[in-house]
């Protein structure tokens, strides 16, 4: 949109938004608080620390980044995505590798199924193109069709990029039309384009600067939300495992175990407004990350959820 009718349009559009945020403001109407996990599989730290990545680094600089923190043993996607979206170790449920033989998330749910379970009134979402997450027999997935939508492609049928294009526009297009609570992305091509070229270099981070791009669509849609003005978003990034230089991964070594995890506030008066007392940058482990979606999203941890994580940070 180009010209003096696209700069008319921004400015209503601005001019609503600041007037739906002052009402907000005036009625004491408190804004309602939603999280946007986005997860990007097979990303170690050091590695994305020397790729462009302005989408992310924006987050990063208005919230909380570590570099330091810790997956599963053993370094695999089935149990280390089960730790994420869980909040428990392997000894609780059961995955312990990519067949998720022994799995129980009938115990010990997904963090989306547990919002289905404990406040049913909430929205959740979760577009993913790595099947085993959303469609398992006997037992079902992590991610399984209780939770309210579901945006399912197979990245090894469509390509790992077309894939994760297909991922983000389905979220970008339930931002705008629906309003979610609860969201899981899940962007698959860095992992499969590593073990594919059997390397981490250009093609690995040439993944991991699109996986990038996809975050700021993500984020744009967020912002793009009419109701953005009363709303709180906890935006939190992360990946399952890091790897060896050969581009695979399994191992107990720091390049394979090591993990970052972003956490950032999006909301009423822009980047930042969710405020928590983070901690300092440093350790922190793969199953904090459910524990915090749910303790922004208003919930109680109750002990006897039996959760190993604990939640990244304070309400400030």
């Amino acid at each position: 949109m180009r010209g003096a009718a696209g700069r008319a349009v921004a400015v209503v559009v601005a001019a609503l938004a600041c007037a739906a945020w002052i009402a907000c403001l005036d009625s004491g109407a408190q804004p309602s608080p939603k999280v946007l996990l986005i997860g990007i599989d097979g990303v170690r730290p050091d590695v994305l620390a020397e790729v462009a990545t302005p989408n992310m680094d924006a987050l990063a600089a208005s919230g909380w980044y570590t570099a330091e923190a810790r997956t599963t043993t053993p370094s695999v996607s089935g149990p280390s995505w089960s730790s994420m979206l869980t909040g428990v170790w392997p000894e609780k449920h059961g995955v312990t590798d990519n067949t998720f033989a022994g799995r129980d998330y009938a115990t010990w749910p997904g963090f989306l199924t547990r919002v289905e379970r404990e406040r049913p009134e909430l929205s959740t979402f979760a577009a993913l193109d790595w099947l085993p997450l959303a469609e398992l027999p006997e037992g079902g997935p992590v991610v399984p069709a209780t939770v309210d939508e579901r945006a399912i492609f197979d990245g090894y049928d469509h390509g790992w990029a077309e894939a994760d294009g297909m991922v983000t526009a389905s979220a970008v297009r339930h931002l705008g039309e629906a309003d979610p609570d609860a969201m899981f992305v899940y962007l698959g091509n860095p992992d499969e384009t590593s073990h594919r070229h059997g390397s981490i270099g250009v093609e690995y981070r040439d993944a991991i600067a699109l996986s990038d791009e996809h975050v700021g669509m993500l984020i744009d849609a967020v912002r793009a939300r009419p109701g953005f003005a009363n709303e709180e978003w906890l935006v939190l990034i992360s990946t399952d495992h890091g790897r060896r230089e050969d581009g695979g991964h399994g191992g107990d070594t720091p390049e394979e175990m090591t993990i970052f995890i972003l956490a950032s506030g999006l909301g009423a008066g822009g980047a930042g407004a969710t405020t928590r007392d983070w901690p300092p940058p440093g350790p922190a482990y793969i199953v904090d990350i459910a524990a915090t979606a749910l303790e922004h999203l208003g919930f109680e941890i109750d002990p006897a959820w039996g959760l190993d994580g604990r939640p990244l940070g304070r309400p400030g």
